[in-house]
């Protein structure tokens, strides 16, 4: 899986939408997927592939030191995949540093930050096989969500969908569907890292 790949396919979102002729082809479905999976990115400060190969990242912000646990907090971008892990040219194993947060793996979340005893000065080199193992399901609902949403947006007069006279109106706003955020709870990262 690629870095920031589309999370939904065209055939996916066609399926979801039970695609018929007043729906769009497949490659304007395609572009859709790819705008949600931008929408899912930008929403939740990170994304969700991961580099094929061991990729070497310099993190130039300071540590942040943490009086709870006791540790300089690096916040790094996501890993789940930790073979190979190397922090200032040094293994994991042999670095000392810790992977945060402690229950990222009974989680199926990805580590997020590095613990240090020591203050590890600036900047740290980290390589890594950043991103996730695999796409989050409720990521693939949240896209096809979005995407429902932009394909019945299509039909709707300037953005308005439903009747009035029916009392069904309802205004598409230019902002991810309320669906869509209840769907991402949880997997938002306060900034973004880098």
């Amino acid at each position: 899986m690629p870095w920031a790949p589309d999370y939904l396919t065209a055939e996916q979102a066609a399926d979801f939408i039970r695609l018929s002729a007043s729906v769009p082809d497949e490659e304007e479905l395609a572009t859709w997927c790819t705008a949600a999976s931008r929408a899912v990115d930008k929403k939740t400060n990170r994304q969700f592939g991961q580099v094929a190969t061991l990729t070497a990242r310099t993190y130039r912000r300071p540590a942040v030191y943490d009086v709870v646990s006791g540790l300089w907090l690096l916040e790094v971008d996501d890993v789940q995949d930790v073979t190979g892990l190397t922090v200032g040219g040094t293994a994991l194993v042999d670095s000392g540093v810790t992977l945060l947060p402690d229950d990222a793996v009974e989680r199926g979340r990805p580590y997020e930050r590095l613990g240090f005893a020591d203050y590890p000065g600036s900047p740290v080199v980290v390589a890594a096989v950043w991103g996730w193992s695999a796409v989050p399901a409720q990521v693939v609902g949240a896209c096809k969500l979005q995407v429902s949403r932009w394909a019945a947006r299509r039909d709707s007069p300037y953005g308005v969908a439903g009747s009035p006279s029916d009392g069904s109106e309802l205004r598409l706003l230019a902002r991810l569907d309320p669906d869509v955020h209840t769907s991402l709870a949880g997997l938002s990262r306060r900034r973004r890292v880098g």
